[in-house]
């Protein structure tokens, strides 16, 4: 099913998207990797407070290349996500509601999915410079000498991603499998 969905991510939205959906964002978004991520847990870890509201949030592993001439933003691809599975459950449980990568997820990243109703959405990988066109605004707000790790804000407008781990847990890479196999056992 395609959903339109607008940030922020409340829980409410988060309820209604279910494993398989295609979902058109429009809002604000946030890009972290795993240097910026490191640095938001040792920052909570000094007991202080993080750059950015992760309150409904949503954040997209991703880093960008350089802006060409007259664009916003350069290539916009998703990173493999489970580089940062060490540190999603504790920012999941901070209020972050949606991350957007590519790639499978951990048990436990996945278990913070179902406890904070949040969701895990996969931008299609090879596609930066499709899904960059979807980008209408990108300013950086921290880390800047992570370089394309640094912490962006980015307005976004129906920036194209699929629900792969809805907030009841339900995993499409895994059910996709599943219902290949029965296909093809029908088939024989």
């Amino acid at each position: 099913m395609e959903k339109y969905i607008n940030t922020p991510i409340t829980e409410d939205i988060t309820k209604e998207l279910k494993s398989g959906d295609y979902v058109y964002l429009t809002g604000t978004i946030y890009t972290a990797r795993d240097a910026a991520h490191k640095r938001m847990i040792e920052t909570l870890e000094r007991g202080e407070k993080l750059p950015i509201d992760l309150k409904d949030a949503a954040i997209y592993y991703m880093g960008p290349s350089p802006a060409r001439e007259g664009q916003v933003i350069g290539s916009a691809g998703p990173t493999t996500a489970s580089r940062m599975d060490k540190y999603a459950p504790q920012l999941l449980d901070l209020g972050q509601k949606a991350m957007i990568g590519k790639g499978k997820r951990s048990k436990e990243v996945v278990d913070a999915i179902i406890r904070n109703k949040a969701v895990y959405m996969a931008a299609v990988g090879g596609a930066g410079a499709v899904i960059s066109k979807c980008i209408k605004k990108s300013d950086l707000i921290c880390y800047e000498d992570l370089g394309t790790e640094a912490v962006r804000r980015l307005k976004v407008e129906d920036f194209p991603m699929v629900v792969v781990i809805d907030s009841e847990g339900n995993n499409l890479y895994e059910t996709a499998i599943k219902e290949y196999q029965n296909i093809i056992t029908e088939k024989n």
